[in-house]
């Protein structure tokens, strides 16, 4: 009788900040029980109970599963550390790489092949990727906008693109634009009707009933793309020592399907 594959152990590291971050780490957990041969060893996140009711909703999840879970809140160390707020365009603060460090730390003691961050809204220094080898989700295409999904959609909106996906990549210093591992595409629906006027601004932007059938496309593919990714490290497709950008779009839209 041949033994089971050895799972895929990884860390998954949020923020857990809304119900995507949630519904995807649910997600996870459901696919493994279905046989995804994927061992969450330990999940951290940089918020702490008490700081966000959605944050402890998930923190109720992960423990009912009793997985292994490590918090800091980034903003309890920044204040404590006298650290600024990053700023978009500029060097990331001293205090950044020393909460990367103390990240590390908690995390150290758990066994991991690889750390998934999904969700994670803190950008990573040197002292946390060169540490362990990290993958991140990303909203666009390889060649796609970088940022938050908010600003993800807004550029492919006023942009007029005719597609989109979703990709992971290394995480590296190249923000978004690591060595790419997997990635999946997606039509952006036609709407002559959407007039995005010269400098609009993103509230005008995210009112589009567009915006809304971009972001709902692509949080329903998350879901598969990330469980045949981490299928695909499992089963050697894929190498993050040899990156090769593997499409997935097939296996992610015949995830969708109804059963018949």
């Amino acid at each position: 009788m041949t033994p089971p594959p050895e799972p895929l152990r990884i860390a998954w590291l949020t923020t857990g900040r809304g119900p995507g971050s949630y519904g995807a780490f649910e997600a996870l957990c459901t696919a493994i029980d279905n046989g995804l041969p994927v061992e969450i060893t330990v999940v951290f996140l940089n918020r702490e109970r008490g700081e966000s009711e959605l944050t402890d909703q998930l923190l109720d999840l992960i423990e009912s599963r009793g997985i292994p879970v490590e918090t800091i809140s980034s903003v309890r160390f920044r204040k404590e550390h006298g650290g600024q707020r990053s700023r978009t365009g500029e060097p990331l603060p001293l205090w950044r790489r020393a909460f990367d460090e103390a990240a590390v730390e908690s995390l150290a003691p758990h066994s991991f092949d690889l750390a998934v961050m999904f969700g994670y809204m803190l950008i990573t220094t040197e002292a946390m990727y060169d540490r362990f080898p990290i993958i991140n989700d990303h909203p666009a295409l390889p060649d796609g906008p970088t940022g938050t999904y908010q600003a993800v959609i807004a550029e492919l909106i006023t942009s007029g693109a005719s597609e989109t996906g979703c990709m992971y990549h290394i995480v590296t210093g190249d923000l978004d634009r690591g060595p790419v591992l997997s990635y999946c595409r997606f039509p952006i629906p036609s709407d002559t009707s959407v007039h995005v006027p010269p400098g609009a601004s993103r509230t005008t932007i995210e009112a589009l009933p567009l915006y809304d059938e971009i972001r709902t496309r692509g949080v329903v593919r998350e879901k598969p793309f990330l469980a045949e990714t981490l299928r695909a490290l499992q089963d050697g497709r894929l190498a993050l020592t040899a990156p090769s950008a593997l499409d997935l779009t097939t296996k992610v839209e015949e995830a969708l399907l109804p059963d018949v």
